[in-house]
Order: structure tokens, then sequence, then C-alpha cells
């Protein structure tokens, strides 16, 4: 007779996403937000996860995992607890997405852990994910260029309804600011609370730019068509949430001057990823080490200033039990 023993080591990596932008926050169809996102090769999240009488974690984001097992544990109706052995994780409250992937990276190993047949959607239900985009949960599924079909009345996490292998011969370029900070937690909630009402023609112009321009410049591998239709996007999305990141487009004023310097050359296609303040610039490959030179050059020295020059990730997390 075969006995089955349950897991004894989950290992998981995720990775940070770009979301490049809403697409109709004006929800009078019945939907609200609609997004588009990039899952990235770099930053990464490892975890190592092990059965414990109680939880405990250690490494970097040691604290946040904690909490989010806790949280999943409660939701779940858990007992017992868990190690929580951290590798690395994606810089936390930087536009990255680093709370998504933690909190369903700790969902995914707990339900592994203790055999719950739960489904992705219903992890990231319990962990409270994905309240305003599916992009995140997307990401963590399968990777690539995302789109999700926003927030729908029945409460249901945003669904992906298109997903495409991002080019591998383009290059994402991130520009990191820690001297600055991105909207987050309740700052954020009460920004949506506040802000007013999308215009419907603005949001039926974007959804317009990626349907008919942003997914099919991905398919024929055309950047600058890319580009314009993102360019778009952040500039309407951007100048919306002005008011509640400062005043400007960019959380980080820093972050404005190099996305600035870097259309100035001619790169087609640059923005900030969520409320930021990270931003990011789509590279042709084989100029993408010549413009990480140039701007390492160029801004050397400026304080809270760093760069990551990285490819997308056409494929989801990686889990392994043992």
């Amino acid at each position: 007779m075969v006995v089955s023993r349950a897991p004894q080591v989950v290992n998981i990596k995720t990775t940070a996403r770009l979301h490049m932008g809403f697409l109709d926050m004006h929800g009078g169809l019945g939907r609200r937000f609609g997004s588009i996102g990039l899952s990235l090769a770099q930053p990464e999240s490892e975890i190592e996860v092990r059965p414990a009488a109680t939880f405990e974690a250690s490494g970097p984001g040691a604290d946040r995992a904690l909490a989010c097992a806790h949280h999943f544990a409660t939701a779940a109706g858990l007992t017992g607890g868990a190690h929580f052995s951290l590798q690395s994780i994606i810089p936390q409250h930087a536009g990255l997405g680093s709370g998504t992937q933690m909190a369903l990276a700790v969902g995914v190993a707990l339900s592994r852990l203790h055999e719950l047949p739960l489904s992705l959607a219903e992890i990231a239900a319990l962990t409270e994910r994905g309240a305003r985009s599916g992009i995140g949960i997307g990401a963590f599924a399968q990777g690539g260029l995302l789109v999700d079909g926003g927030r729908g009345s029945e409460n249901r996490v945003p669904p992906v309804i298109a997903r495409l292998d991002f080019p591998q011969a383009w290059r994402v370029l991130l520009i990191f600011d820690a001297a600055a900070g991105g909207v987050h937690g309740g700052q954020e909630v009460e920004a949506f609370r506040t802000l007013p009402e999308f215009p419907s023609a603005i949001a039926a112009e974007l959804c317009r730019r990626v349907l008919m321009q942003a997914l099919p410049a991905v398919i024929e591998q055309n950047l600058p068509a890319f580009g314009e239709a993102i360019d778009e996007i952040q500039c309407q999305v951007g100048d919306y949430f002005a008011a509640a990141q400062g005043g400007g487009r960019y959380a980080s004023v820093t972050v404005g001057e190099v996305l600035g310097w870097l259309q100035s050359t001619g790169v087609k296609c640059v923005g900030q990823s969520s409320w930021g303040p990270t931003g990011f610039a789509v590279l042709e490959g084989d100029e993408a080490q010549h413009v990480l030179d140039l701007v390492k050059k160029r801004y050397l020295g400026q304080p809270g200033l760093t760069f990551l020059l990285c490819k997308a990730r056409n494929q989801g997390s990686e889990v392994r039990v043992n």
C-alpha cells in the first residue's frame, strides 16, 4: 500500500511586474479599472517554506511574510505554522507588485503544505489581492504581457483577457529612486476614493490604444508603435493621478527627469510602473546596454538613483514541492 506524504518543503520563485496603466476608471459599462502590464525576469522573490509549530521567518522581508502567513491562515482556517526562509525579495513600495507576489507565494506555499485544493484565484481572494488589477496574479500564473478586464459587480478577481509572449529581443530598463516613495496602503485607497470621475471618452481611447495598437505591435515586434500606445496611457493616467502623487505625472521628480531625457534621445517607450516611484523604458536589445551606459554616466552620483537592465518573463512563477 502506498501512503501519501504531505510535502515537507515548498520552494517558490516569483518576479516583479510592471503595471503600465489603468484603462477604464470610469466604470460606466459595469467594470472598472482594467489594466495592461508586463512580467519581468528581475527583480525576484525566492522563498523556501517548511512545516513548523508556529509561524517563523528569516531573511529579507521576514516581517511581511509573517503578516501574509497569519492573514492567509486565518482566512483559510489553518492551524499550525511554517518557517519561511527568504533568499531575496522584490523591492517594497516601488510599484513592482511586491505585495501581491509575496501574498500569493505565501498562500500557494501554505496551500501545498496543507494539501488544500485551492485555485490561484481562490488564494488571491483569501489574501485580498486583485482589488483593482489582475496583472500581478496573471504574472504569477503565466507571465508575459497581460491585459485584465477590470473589476465587475460580482467582486471577483479581475480576469486576464489577453496574454502575449513579450519579444525576448526587447529589454526593460528599470529606474529606481530610493529617496522617493510610491502611494500605497491607506493612501492609495483614499486616492481612489477622492479622485474625480474619469472621462469615458478617454477610457474609450485607451482601450482602443491597447486593442488596435499595443497588442498588434507586440506580435509584430514594432517597438515604436507599442511605445506610442503606452505613452498615451501613461500621459492620461499619470495626469489623472497627479494630485494624489505630489502634483506631477511621476511620483519621483528625479525619475521623471530621467524619463524625459530618455525620450529626448529617441527612446520610444517610457513610463512609471503603478504608483511608482520606479520608472521604466523598453529598448531594442542592440541599443539597451548603450542606453544604460549613457544614463549611468549622465546621472552618476544622483542620490537614490539606481538602474537595472532586464528582460520580460514569459512564464509564471516557479513552484517546487518535495
